[in-house]
């Protein structure tokens, strides 16, 4: 079966790898938004739907950071829930960044909760670091319905050394998490040559990257660190040595782009200005 890494990749070559993060908050609304007589979840619905109008051609995907969400409450979760699905219908792959890990039943609810019903999405974020029983329950989804994951391996935080690069056995924590979770896609590797399991390895860390890459030829990446957090398309040149093996996230780098130049209904131009700018950085070092 075709799974959502699969499309994911096609996107990405033909569109370009950017993915933008529609980590919405209050404070990234324009002005003309913000005066609407409506409730904050419908604003930042109607921020989105202007974004995704304006972006789809120029990016790979959408990621959608539940945090922002679930922070407002139900009015946020319509939001969120309309969000995925004004983005999916537009056909444009969208990874849900839930970030899960807990293990056995309560994964498998966590998997119908975000592969099916109000929150369908393609694709979510899930925490390894517990192991196969907090990824497992995730599986009969990629093998009947064409789901994916994207596992952290290498997050981009600067703290994330607090354990992931701690070593064991002689190597660090995250060579092992590559190592394994890199076993446990064999079973799911699609006609695009990777698994449905991805892992995100941030472009914070290039030269941790380069090195998880070689422990991982078959895993496709979902890679933050672009942009507000200092990442450039040079530093992923050497990630995508023979081609496009990820997405590149960036979320209020692209969404507040608009920020000091509009505060009205034009404000998408910019996002839209941005997000191409961000693909054309990156692919000028291919």
């Amino acid at each position: 079966m075709t799974h959502a890494i699969d499309r994911l990749k096609t996107r990405a070559d033909q569109k370009g790898p950017v993915c933008l993060g529609l980590d919405t908050q209050a404070s990234f609304l324009p002005g003309y938004i913000q005066k609407m007589d409506m409730s904050l979840g419908e604003k930042f619905f109607l921020f989105n739907q202007a974004i995704i109008d304006a972006t789809s051609d120029e990016v790979g995907c959408y990621k959608v950071q539940i945090a922002c969400y679930e922070a407002l409450g139900l009015d946020g979760m319509a939001a969120f829930a309309k969000t995925l699905q004004y983005a999916r219908g537009k056909g444009v792959p969208v990874i849900s960044d839930v970030k899960r890990g807990d293990i056995s039943s309560t994964a498998a609810q966590y998997a119908a909760g975000h592969f099916a019903g109000d929150f369908q999405t393609d694709l979510i974020t899930v925490n390894a670091y517990m192991g196969l029983d907090a990824v497992s329950p995730y599986f009969p989804y990629i093998s009947e319905k064409g789901k994916a994951l994207f596992l952290l391996v290498k997050t981009s935080n600067p703290g994330s050394g607090d354990f992931q690069d701690q070593k064991v056995g002689g190597q660090a924590l995250y060579e092992l998490v590559a190592q394994t979770v890199s076993r446990w896609g064999e079973p799911f590797v699609g006609e695009s040559g990777y698994s449905a399991l991805g892992a995100v390895v941030g472009l914070t860390y290039p030269r941790e990257f380069e090195t998880i890459k070689a422990l991982m030829p078959k895993t496709f990446f979902l890679i933050p660190g672009y942009g507000a957090q200092g990442g450039t398309g040079k530093d992923i040149a050497g990630v995508f040595k023979g081609g496009i093996c990820g997405v590149v996230n960036s979320s209020r780098g692209l969404i507040c782009a608009y920020q000091g130049k509009t505060e009205g209904e034009d404000f998408a131009k910019y996002v839209h200005d941005a997000a191409k700018a961000m693909r054309e950085d990156i692919l000028q070092w291919l």
